[in-house]
């Protein structure tokens, strides 16, 4: 038989199925690469040539012709080293993963600002608790501001203020403890 060594009885190599599963995540590779703009190419440890596939690929808009230029481009893939196709890979999973945590903590800071307009000075204290810094007064005064502005059906100024003074506290936690 064809790929078995005689003697052992062992398999001499990867099975088909083992290399077309392999090709198979390579092109989903190259169709997230296609997927991401100019910007986060470059950030990306991409050689020149790759980059150069990856936008004529975007550039491409004809449905056939664009999945034939991302086949050339996983082709292309398949030759590098599997190193480099796993530094791409987890270089496009560690944006995903610090883009989750980030809008994680974006609505965790909304959810904590809708709270101080709508609780007012019980949830004043639980913030103080959690940012011991912060300027009482201050925040106070822009969930006091931010509620007005609610009910006067008014541009929502202080609304944007007190999450913006709320991400300010929260980016200065961390260097304080």
């Amino acid at each position: 038989m064809r790929g078995v060594d005689e003697e052992s009885g062992e398999f001499l190599g990867r099975s088909r199925g083992d290399q077309r599963r392999e090709a198979l995540a390579v092109l989903d590779l190259a169709e997230l690469l296609v997927k991401q703009p100019h910007a986060r190419l470059l950030q990306l440890p991409l050689n020149d040539d790759l980059v150069a596939l990856v936008v004529e690929a975007q550039r491409i808009t004809a449905q056939i012709a664009h999945k034939r230029q991302v086949g050339f481009l996983a082709k292309k893939l398949r030759r590098e080293d599997d190193e480099y196709l796993e530094a791409i890979r987890s270089a496009l999973e560690h944006d995903k993963a610090d883009s989750r945590r980030e809008n994680a903590s974006l609505h965790r800071l909304e959810a904590l600002r809708d709270h101080l307009i709508a609780q007012g000075d019980e949830a004043l204290a639980e913030v103080l608790q959690e940012f011991p810094h912060a300027d009482r007064q201050h925040l106070r005064q822009l969930a006091r501001n931010a509620r007005e502005e609610k009910l006067r059906n008014k541009p929502p100024h202080a609304f944007r203020e007190l999450f913006r003074a709320l991400r300010e506290l929260q980016q200065e936690a961390p260097e304080d403890e």
